[in-house]
Parts: C-alpha cells; sequence; structure tokens
C-alpha cells in the first residue's frame, strides 16, 4: 500500500474589496460564495443588500479553482471530504490573513461574516475558529458544520436565510440549525421566504434590515 504524505506549501487567494462610500467606515462584511461560484457572485448578491453601501465589502474567492462546464469561467469550492481538517485550518488560516490586511486591530471595527450555501459554512467557521471576533453571521441557505455545534465558546448574532422550496437547506437542516443555536445561547433570526436555493430579493431586504439593528434580534 502506499503512504500517504501530507504536505504543507503556500498558495494564492482570491479576493474582491469593494470599499464604503464612507472611506472612514470601520464595518467590514466579508462573504464567501457557494459551489462552482466565483467572488463576483457572492458580492454582486452583498451589493444588493439596502444600506450595505456603509459597509466594506471583502468577496473572498476558494482556493479550489477549477472550470464550469462551459470549460471557460474559473469557479471554485471551499472544500471536499478529502484531507477535511486540513482543509479547514487552511481556509480559516486564508481568511484570518485576509481579516488582517484590512483591519486594524487597535482600531474599533465592525465585522459580520456572509456566507450563502456552501459559503455559509466558512461564514459560520470564520466567525467561530478565526483570530477575528465576529460582530454577527450572516448564513443563507447553508447549514452550521457539525464541529461547531458544542464548540464552547460565545456565538455573535446570526441571521438565517431559508427558502420555503429549498430542496437543498430543507426545513429539517434548518431545524437542526435552530437547536444548535438554542442549545449554544445565540441569538439568532430566521427569515423564511418564497424560494428556493437562491438569493432572493426578500432575503436582501432583511439582510439590511438585520444590519441596521446592530443585531438587538429576538431569538
Amino acid at each position: 500500500m502506499a503512504e500517504q504524505l501530507t504536505i504543507a506549501t503556500t498558495t494564492h487567494g482570491r479576493v474582491l474589496v469593494e470599499e464604503a462610500a464612507d472611506a472612514s467606515s470601520s464595518r467590514l462584511i466579508v462573504a464567501f460564495h457557494g459551489y462552482a461560484q466565483r467572488a463576483e457572485d457572492v458580492l454582486d448578491h452583498v451589493r444588493r443588500i439596502p444600506g450595505v453601501s456603509q459597509w466594506r465589502i471583502a468577496s473572498v474567492q476558494a482556493l479550489g479553482r477549477f472550470y464550469a462546464r462551459d470549460q471557460e469561467t474559473v469557479v471554485a469550492s471551499w472544500m471536499t471530504r478529502q484531507d477535511r481538517e486540513l482543509a479547514i485550518a487552511d481556509n480559516i488560516e486564508y481568511v484570518d490573513r485576509v481579516v488582517d490586511r484590512l483591519v486594524s486591530p487597535a482600531a474599533p471595527h465592525r465585522l459580520v461574516f456572509v456566507g450563502f450555501s456552501q459559503g455559509a459554512a466558512m461564514a459560520y467557521r470564520a466567525a467561530l475558529l478565526g483570530r477575528h471576533r465576529a460582530d454577527g453571521v450572516v448564513a443563507l441557505g447553508g447549514d452550521i458544520p457539525p464541529e461547531l455545534a458544542k464548540i464552547g465558546v460565545a456565538w455573535p448574532p446570526v441571521l438565517i436565510g431559508a427558502g420555503r422550496v429549498d430542496q437543498w437547506y430543507t426545513e429539517a437542516r434548518l431545524n437542526t440549525d435552530i437547536a444548535v443555536l438554542q442549545s449554544c445561547g445565540a441569538t439568532h433570526k430566521v427569515c423564511h421566504f418564497a424560494g428556493g436555493h437562491e438569493w432572493a430579493e426578500e432575503f436582501s431586504a432583511a439582510a439590511g434590515d438585520w444590519l441596521a439593528s446592530d443585531f438587538a434580534l429576538p431569538s
């Protein structure tokens, strides 16, 4: 049987940064796309959130790049089941370095992680496993990673988006996530909308209200 070696190496990630309307804004959204998407895709989604111009946006593209079915467009995936724990560690370090680049730890700031589909898991992991304290998590159409269910750290407030006919992020998965958040004492809110596995305008409106609320939300 062949011996498997795991070799650490340096790679480079791709991040799109859009400045806030007010250049002095200390608010930062770090956004993560879904499977087979690009940084541009989730940046376009986040731009549709009412009031988001008050936030600086960093749209982070996953390190696992590949070609879409058209064999021209480059898309990406956050991880597979192979070497899962190592991939999680690599992704968290990657995101930490992104935030290091954009935020001064000595200055007051507001940091929210936003994720769609596969990127929702990254938003949760970045908030709970990363070096930078998160002020909130927005997760649309993606569930809480199982390793975070009993992590034993304080959770930031969470906004969950769930399409009523989403065949992937089902009502059962949503209920499991709600149970996790309740068991951890996390402040959370759920936005149900008429739609499937998508970024709906109804969700954009709810996310805008949530970001403007300072997250003083009922569970």
